[in-house]
């Protein structure tokens, strides 16, 4: 039975704070019901709109063309995942700077670019995560430990990372205090327990793969159980169960950056989760019911946008050959356009390798590309050429904006959370 545990909160008084940060209080740190054995009923509408997002989720990792295998586009995608939640937030790292940084690490010459290194890091332990469960595996405490421990490696807070909270903590209100706090997790003690309970249930097939990684991720924010990192490891979470479930094995629908795009309903459909009371009572079923159905259609609208760049996508290899006229079937030329959606990044050495064809052969594809246009020349660190695909790297920007707008448009609903400006 879900309650709330009532603990004493004592504030050091000679901390130099403002009376508001001294406060000490009573404080009411939430217990969650254990997921294993809870029962779930799917009201007729919210099950249909489960089955409905499961259809679409599968359909788009069969047919998925730009976004699926491609190292540079999974790790842009990656990085709105991941950034979203993460204590850069709200920094503008657009698709073109992240390329370049990834590319200049990738060649062996670093990086002077801290925050676009800071991102790396996020993306590569996110990477790891989404990549550590195949269909049919365990997901298990030590998995969500590891997870956590390469997101924090490398910054201040690395002592946190792969240890569960040992100490209180809450969300909103006072820095300093839970008094006024908008919600309080679970107390220390209890998380090893509530993780082992989270993580049978995310390893077991009793109900459908959407509903099932709606609860985890509501039950894992729930618990709160690590210093910093939450939201970041919770958002691997929902892939995690849906690797497990063979839905999404080729690609990664950015469903949690939809749920970050409706932030207030969001919130209130987690707080619906957190019932009083017995789980079988109407409140409880009610508030489960919400929440699902607020997560299956952030999953449908994921897999809409992604659908949308993956149009854009034959939209500009149509226009691109129209440009060039004839192109001679696996060309040089022509597995070039074919890679530039997954590699919109390059140097000839790099896309020589990609296309399989000599240096030769791909240097004068490339040189026939950027003549039309389609490529345009930079430079890598100080003195290496390479060259990019601007109409790619702006199809993606205008993604990352389609899914921080409400309505999936932004020419009728502006973005509601900080992303990079076009251009």
């Amino acid at each position: 039975m879900a309650k709330v545990i009532r603990r004493h909160w004592v504030t050091d008084q000679g901390a130099g704070l403002p009376r508001r940060d001294r406060l000490s209080c009573d404080y009411d740190a939430y217990l969650p019901d254990p997921l294993v054995n809870r029962t779930v009923l799917l009201e007729g509408p919210v099950a249909a709109d489960v089955s409905e997002a499961e259809a679409e989720l599968t359909r788009f990792d069969l047919a998925v063309g730009a976004l699926s295998g491609s190292e540079a586009l999974a790790r842009l995608l990656l990085r709105t995942e991941s950034v979203a939640s993460s204590r850069i937030e709200g920094l503008e790292i657009g698709a073109r700077r992240l390329l370049h940084a990834d590319a200049e690490r990738a060649m062996g010459h670093g990086t002077r670019d801290v925050t676009a290194q800071e991102a790396l890091g996020n993306i590569e332990a996110m990477l790891y995560a989404v990549e550590a469960v195949g269909p049919g595996a365990a997901i298990s405490a030590d998995l969500l430990l590891e997870i956590h421990r390469r997101l924090l490696a490398g910054t201040r807070l690395e002592n946190h990372g792969g240890r569960f909270r040992s100490e209180q903590n809450w969300i909103g209100g006072s820095s300093f205090n839970p008094c006024s706090a908008q919600y309080i997790p679970p107390p220390p003690e209890r998380v090893e327990d509530l993780i082992a309970d989270l993580c049978s249930f995310s390893s077991d097939d009793s109900l459908p793969a959407v509903a099932q990684a709606a609860l985890a991720h509501a039950q894992f924010e729930t618990i709160h159980p690590f210093a910093d990192g939450n939201g970041r490891v919770g958002r691997a979470l929902i892939h995690l169960v849906l690797r497990r479930r063979g839905l999404v094995l080729r690609a990664l629908p950015p469903v949690s950056l939809i749920l970050a795009t409706w932030a207030d309903e969001y919130v209130a459909g987690l707080t619906a989760t957190r019932y009083l009371g017995p789980p079988t009572s109407v409140e409880a079923l009610q508030g489960l019911n919400r929440w699902i159905g607020l997560f299956a259609a952030a999953a449908k609208r994921a897999v809409a946008d992604a659908d949308a760049f993956e149009e854009e996508m034959d939209r500009l290899d149509k226009a691109w050959r129209q440009r060039l006229g004839r192109v001679r079937a696996n060309s040089a030329t022509d597995l070039l356009l074919r890679a530039l959606p997954g590699a919109p990044l390059l140097t000839v050495r790099s896309a020589a390798a990609l296309v399989g064809r000599s240096a030769q052969a791909t240097n004068e594809a490339v040189a026939r590309l950027t003549e039309a246009e389609i490529l345009s020349q930079t430079t890598l660190g100080r003195r290496n050429r390479a060259f990019e695909a601007p109409d790619v790297i702006s199809a993606f920007t205008d993604l990352e904006r389609r899914l921080a707008s409400p309505t999936g448009d932004t020419r009728t609903a502006l973005p509601t959370r900080r992303v990079p400006r076009r251009g």
